[in-house]
């Protein structure tokens, strides 16, 4: 994580370079290397309010903000009107998080450690509420795609917003179980983040998280700015910018974390990480980019076919993995395999 900071240098430079009227594809490098450090220093900025606020909502503002970077990014883009790119941010970061993530992470943490455990309980929970996300999020696609185009009338509009409504009714009531109904499942994991003591004050980590947020936006706006350009110099599809690079540049903080907490055989948290954030963005995230997308053209959430092939592979193999309750190295080769296959997939687009 410390590494990251060094990325820091690039902030200044980037306002610099606006300053100038650098290219948009310039600018697209240099905000992606301002956001990646700028999320970590969200990340942990968060973190050290979980101390002063509990672990319970701690974690629950580790889990929001965490996704704040990629909510900002996907705003931006809604605004100028790059649908796909938003909706392929949308599938990339949940397919990235639990291939990619999960998969470096086992890895990591398997070549370290033979076997490495984890609360199966919590895990099952996760990856059933996963489970329903996805379906939740493909059944607008399929419909679209099953039914006969002509059969569809100007009421298709309304149901991305029922779906969104819907999920966020579920996330609601996910908050409630974990915290109140079945908080007992957790116990053990909380008890566990909640041992060591905070490097900041409240005021500090209060600021730090405010300053982030504001450079992220200001970052977010650069990189938007520059996807067409990068598009067209790079010949990369929006398709691949949205569901590989834009997911690693939001979440790559997050990412390493998820590989440190493996290593130092905390299983339990880089699975959090992983499945936890993958069903924020859909319970979450998605809903309220659909509706603010109301503000300036009306987002569907249908993804394509390849899409949503991905996406299902992929909490298919994450529900497969993890159901025993132990991780090695050998399952994590097996997800980063699965991952780096749909990312070829999706790059000769």
């Amino acid at each position: 994580m410390k590494f990251l900071k060094y990325l820091l240098i690039f902030i200044p430079i980037s306002f610099v370079a606006e300053f100038l009227h650098a290219s948009p594809t310039i600018m697209f490098v240099l905000a992606a290397l301002s956001i990646v450090p700028l999320a970590g220093v969200m990340g942990e900025g968060t973190e050290e309010i979980s101390f002063y606020s509990g672990p319970k909502i701690g974690g629950f503002l580790n889990g929001t903000f965490g996704n704040a970077t990629e909510l900002i990014i996907s705003f931006f883009a809604l605004r100028q009107g790059l649908f796909e790119v938003v909706k392929s941010s949308i599938a990339g970061a949940v397919i990235g998080n639990i291939l990619l993530v999960l998969g470096a992470s086992m890895l990591a943490g398997g070549l370290k450690y033979k076997t490495q455990s984890f609360n199966k309980k919590v895990v099952e929970v996760s990856s059933s509420m996963l489970l329903f996300a996805v379906v939740g999020l493909c059944v607008p696609a399929l419909f679209t795609h099953t039914v006969d185009p002509s059969l569809l009338n100007t009421r298709y509009e309304g149901l991305s917003i029922v779906v969104a409504v819907i999920m966020l009714i579920i996330y609601v009531l996910s908050l409630v179980f974990s915290f109140f109904t079945h908080k007992d499942i957790y116990s053990v994991n909380l008890e566990e983040e909640g041992s060591a003591n905070p490097k900041w004050s409240l005021k500090k980590a209060i600021l730090v998280l405010i300053i982030a947020t504001v450079l992220i936006a200001i970052e977010s706006e650069f990189l938007v700015s520059g996807i067409e350009s990068v598009t067209k110099s790079l010949g990369l599809s929006e398709f691949f910018v949205g569901i590989i690079i834009i997911p690693i540049i939001g979440n790559a903080a997050e990412h390493s974390t998820g590989v440190i907490m493996a290593m130092k055989n905390k299983m339990d948290v880089a699975l959090e990480i992983a499945i936890g954030s993958s069903l924020q963005i859909i319970l979450f995230v998605a809903p309220i980019l659909i509706f603010i997308s109301l503000i300036f053209t009306p987002m569907s959430i249908v993804f394509n076919e390849f899409e949503l092939i991905a996406l299902i592979v992929a909490v298919f193999i994450a529900n497969r993995v993890s159901n025993d309750g132990e991780s090695n190295w050998l399952e994590g080769v097996q997800l980063l395999a699965v991952y780096f296959i749909i990312a070829a997939s999706f790059f000769i687009l």
